[in-house]
């Protein structure tokens, strides 16, 4: 598959550097979890009604939004493909999973997904660029209107949605932003900003959620409790943290440079100089020079790429991408130079894009 299909087939709207905090803030996903009234949890519910609650779900949002969105049964995904949408942050690993009775509908965009059958009978999810907080609730919450129209939610006067898990009781809503900070990484100081911020109700994890690494110095910050707070509120304290997470990551940069800087520039070069030219490319290895590229940018330092190539290649870089990219099954070391091979080409395409465009205007 040629570097210019695949980038067309794979590049989603989260992906592009805009939006309010780029630089640092790749983006802002709220996920509203939801339940039917008349049918039992999935973790209870029998394969028929799991049958019905996906034509119930599927029907309503298809029915009014039609021509916008596309529905796939998970069961009828191949797993790379299944894979693929774990990658790109639209379902979860849980629904990925072919035995779970799920399905997902997505927009045309691919900015808004729901997830059917997932821990919930519904997982309303809408990733924007950058920090955008209440215009990815805006969007979420217009889905959910849509389909309140014409189901019936398991719903409590006291304790709001019902839901699986009780950690998700209340608004059910999760917001997370996912946040790039190198420099509060070097200097350690996020080992000491984790456990503080976990106190006001906020916690910090890799950027595929609980349980995952933070590989390129990337985190994902999220709200803890839904229960007791409007989703009003919970937006507001998860913007207050992360403005000051953005604060502090700028001073943090700000620091590196006024200390070390030659030493710095030489560390973020050299990283350039691998993903531009490396024949084997371990993912470890990919995911700190894009770390280190991403800041050199951020710094005025590096000028040649464009910031959402970034983002690309740190979805594109894992194995289902690579495994779909080269169209077939990869060994470990196959991977590495795959990686390679996709990061030279991708970097090469906007290099000669860029001098194409320079020579158009002389």
């Amino acid at each position: 598959m040629s570097i210019e299909n695949f980038m067309q087939n794979a590049v989603t709207g989260w992906m592009a550097a805009h939006g309010e905090h780029s630089d640092i803030v790749m983006s802002t996903r709220i996920r509203l979890a939801r339940n039917l009234r008349s049918y039992r949890f999935p973790i209870a519910f029998t394969e028929e009604e799991s049958m019905a609650v996906d034509s119930a779900v599927s029907g309503a949002l298809l029915d009014s939004e039609g021509g916008t969105y596309s529905y796939m049964k998970m069961a009828d995904l191949p797993a790379l493909e299944r894979h693929v949408l774990v990658e790109k942050h639209l379902i979860s690993p849980q629904l990925a999973n072919p035995d779970r009775p799920g399905s997902v509908i997505l927009s045309e965009d691919e900015t808004v997904s729901v997830m059917v059958n997932e821990e919930d009978h519904i997982r309303i999810q809408c990733i924007y660029p950058g920090l955008q907080l209440k215009g990815a609730y805006k969007q979420a919450d217009a889905v959910d209107d849509v389909l309140e129209k014409e189901l019936s939610y398991a719903f409590d006067e006291d304790f709001g949605y019902l839901t699986s898990c009780p950690s998700n009781t209340g608004s059910g809503m999760r917001a997370s932003v996912m946040m790039h900070l190198p420099a509060l990484t070097m200097t350690k100081q996020i080992n000491r900003i984790i456990p503080a911020i976990s106190r006001l109700g906020i916690v910090v994890r890799g950027s595929y959620g609980e349980g995952s690494e933070a590989p390129g110095n990337v985190y994902q910050v999220s709200n803890q409790t839904t229960l007791g707070k409007t989703e009003q509120e919970i937006l507001a304290d998860l913007g207050n943290i992360t403005e000051r997470l953005i604060a502090h990551e700028r001073k943090s940069r700000e620091l590196l440079l006024a200390k070390s800087r030659i030493a710095l520039e030489n560390r973020l070069f050299r990283s350039l100089g691998t993903i531009t030219y490396a024949r084997l490319l371990p993912s470890s290895e990919a995911a700190r020079c894009l770390s280190d590229v991403r800041l050199g940018i951020d710094l005025d330092i590096i000028h040649d790429v464009d910031m959402s190539i970034l983002n690309e290649l740190l979805i594109f870089m894992q194995p289902g991408f690579l495994q779909q990219y080269a169209d077939g099954e990869l060994t470990q070391e196959e991977m590495d130079i795959c990686r390679a091979k996709l990061f030279r080409e991708r970097l090469n395409v906007e290099r000669a894009s860029a001098s194409s465009e320079g020579t158009e205007e002389r």
